[in-house]
């Protein structure tokens, strides 16, 4: 007969009761099966719209003493008030519609909570996370020897790629000397870098001129014929340049940048060459759209996430090097009570190289996924929403009353209503009207932006169950909130 467990805490042993887990995980699991069910066909709102203090008094902070056993009734309320971005009209955010077989990981994941910071900790997780980084960086063309890590998302990864930037190319000791031990460093990124990227090298110590502006296109793309230039007057300011950040697919506009040129100049100047590929990387996958990232397989370190176009939750980024050692070299320190008396580049003791120490299986998801769905699959789902965003984007230049900011590179497209009698000083005001409108009514979800000191609605096509009739429906609702 098995003892039970902690007889003199009832409640604590029912906590951990396996049949009781039982009934709540398939409760649990028949009401987001019926959740999915709804949002897919179309039901009810994207986001059930409620000011932020109205959903503070839903989920209020009264905790009982003792045990409630409602569970599933409050699950039921978190999943009916929250974003449904499995609804094929969300199309908002960077932020996928995850496959559900990522989901049940997710679940596996968190029960087991094997934590990555030694392999002893990770095994299975720590040996699915170096494979999948070995197809990532396969995808993307990078050489033999080349290696790298997952992380919690694409800020988390510029920050470790640019460590390690700073590493190779610094010309000093700036891990231990601090950034004050050589002369001022910068990067130079386009003008539409992601905010991420300044945010890191600020948090580096290199202060505001630690990014020096690229000027970029009429298409939001990096100008390579400034790059010259741009690096001059970097020098004329006092500052060393170590790398070049280019776009595979900006966050604003979707824009690729000319990666290839970009090469060419980080080849010629000794510069550290980075991709922040975190949403645009996905390219790759598609046979059709795989030109797009053309040169990436030159860079010295690419920024992937996988929470963007291969449907996986929230949060998982590989960070990938050219050469595989640099990823050593971001995180440059000793952690004794983990580490002592090891081979501190071992590839299987991934905390040597990441920011987190406790780190869930990432990895867990997306080989499942890829195992089990194949590649296939996610191939087919880059190539059909770049595919559905072009056809929008005509849809939307031969409308009439609808203006398209640039021709989209990937699956984000940006534009504005201009309804006949609204004059053009009124346009701005107008999309934040239209947008809010939709937003609160809960029809669809849609951001907005500004390029150019103007105002646009920018939709990222993100939902592999959104179609063309989706979009035409998002323009009839544009019109009738006019």
């Amino acid at each position: 007969m098995q003892p039970s467990m902690a007889p003199h805490r009832p409640n604590l042993a029912a906590a951990y009761d396996s049949e009781h887990f039982r009934r709540l995980g398939h409760q649990l699991v028949d009401q987001l099966a019926d959740h999915l069910a709804r949002t897919t066909r179309r039901e009810g709102p994207v986001l059930p719209w409620a000011p932020p203090a109205t959903s503070v008094e839903r989920f209020p902070a009264d905790f009982p003493e003792e045990p409630t056993g409602d569970a599933s009734a409050l699950l039921a309320r978190v999943i009916e008030g929250s974003h449904h971005l499995h609804h094929p009209r969300y199309v908002g955010h960077q932020v996928s519609a995850p496959l559900p077989l990522a989901a049940l990981c997710d679940f596996v994941s968190s029960l087991l909570n094997n934590g990555m910071a030694v392999y002893e900790m990770g095994p299975v997780s720590t040996a699915m996370e170096h494979n999948v980084l070995r197809w990532m960086a396969g995808v993307l063309g990078l050489p033999e020897g080349s290696g790298g890590v997952l992380t919690s998302g694409g800020s988390a990864g510029n920050l470790t790629a640019l460590l390690a930037a700073r590493q190779a190319r610094a010309g000093f000791d700036a891990w231990n000397g601090g950034p004050t031990a050589g002369p001022p460093l910068t990067v130079l990124v386009p003008e539409s870098t992601h905010y991420c990227v300044t945010r890191s090298v600020r948090m580096m110590g290199w202060g505001a001129e630690g990014v020096t502006p690229v000027p970029v296109d009429a298409h939001y793309r990096l100008r390579p014929e400034a790059l010259e230039e741009t690096l001059a007057a970097a020098k004329r300011a006092g500052r060393r340049p170590i790398a070049v950040v280019a776009s595979a697919g900006s966050t604003a506009t979707g824009a690729f940048d000319p990666l290839e040129a970009v090469a060419d100049f980080c080849a010629k100047h000794g510069l550290w060459f980075h991709v922040d590929g975190a949403h645009g990387a996905s390219a790759a996958l598609s046979p059709r759209y795989r030109h797009q990232v053309k040169g990436i397989e030159r860079a010295d370190s690419v920024v992937w996430d996988a929470h963007k176009l291969m449907m996986m939750p929230a949060l998982i980024t590989a960070v990938l090097f050219r050469e595989g050692h640099r990823s050593f070299e971001a995180f440059a320190q000793e952690a004794s009570y983990l580490f002592t008396g090891q081979d501190t580049r071992r590839w299987s003791d991934v905390a040597l190289r990441t920011l987190e120490c406790t780190k869930e299986m990432m990895a867990l998801k997306l080989y499942t996924c890829l195992h089990t769905l194949g590649t296939k699959l996610f191939a087919d789902s880059v190539t059909d929403t770049f595919d559905l965003s072009r056809r929008f984007a005509q849809r939307l230049q031969s409308s009439g009353d609808f203006e398209l900011a640039v021709p989209p590179d990937c699956n984000i497209v940006c534009f504005r209503h201009t309804p006949q009698g609204v004059p053009a000083s009124e346009l701005d005001a107008l999309q934040v009207r239209l947008r809010e409108s939709l937003v609160t009514r809960g029809d669809f979800y849609l951001v907005q932006t500004t390029l150019g000191g103007r105002v646009w609605l920018r939709i990222t096509v993100i939902n592999p169950l959104t179609t063309d009739a989706d979009l035409e429906a998002l323009l009839d609702a544009l019109r009738r909130a006019v």
